[in-house]
């Protein structure tokens, strides 16, 4: 039985592969990807308010469309892919569905679960997000690929 660390120790040197050290320039490119990420957030969250909508509005129709089952996500799917409880995704698709973004149906082989589907003109929009995205991941991806 391992005890726990003494707070304020030194961490003993974690290694990646084959025991051997990380070395420093592992540390930068980390810091550069993150960078990059927190980068592509902002930029995200700014194309979403432009279209009129807010970034988790955005990330919930990103999440209906690209759910597999063509029946349309569950609440529960949706919390699952924005990492919500089920309650706030809930909340989410309810503001959505006030703003004219979402409709819940009905299961046809259950009548106890809803599925999520997008309105016509939410579909436009994220169409619209998605395309300038994918060529903003593209820029990304080539401008500082994580492996050198």
């Amino acid at each position: 039985m391992s005890t726990p660390p003494t707070p304020g120790a030194a961490e003993p040197s974690l290694t990646y592969r084959d025991n051997v050290p990380l070395p420093d320039d592992v540390y930068a490119r980390l810091l550069s990807f993150r960078t990059r990420l927190r980068r592509f957030e902002r930029w995200s969250a700014d194309q979403a308010q432009a279209a009129g909508l807010t970034p988790a509005q955005h990330q919930l129709l990103l999440a209906i469309r690209g759910h597999a089952d063509k029946r349309g996500p569950t609440v529960g799917d949706v919390a699952d892919y924005l990492l919500l409880r089920h309650h706030s995704a809930g909340e989410l698709i309810q503001r959505a569905e006030a703003a004219g973004l979402v409709t819940r149906v009905r299961d046809a082989e259950d009548q106890r679960v809803i599925r999520l589907g997008l309105t016509e003109a939410a579909a436009k929009c994220l169409e619209t997000l998605s395309a300038l995205h994918l060529a903003e991941l593209e820029r990304f991806s080539v401008e500082a690929p994580l492996n050198p």
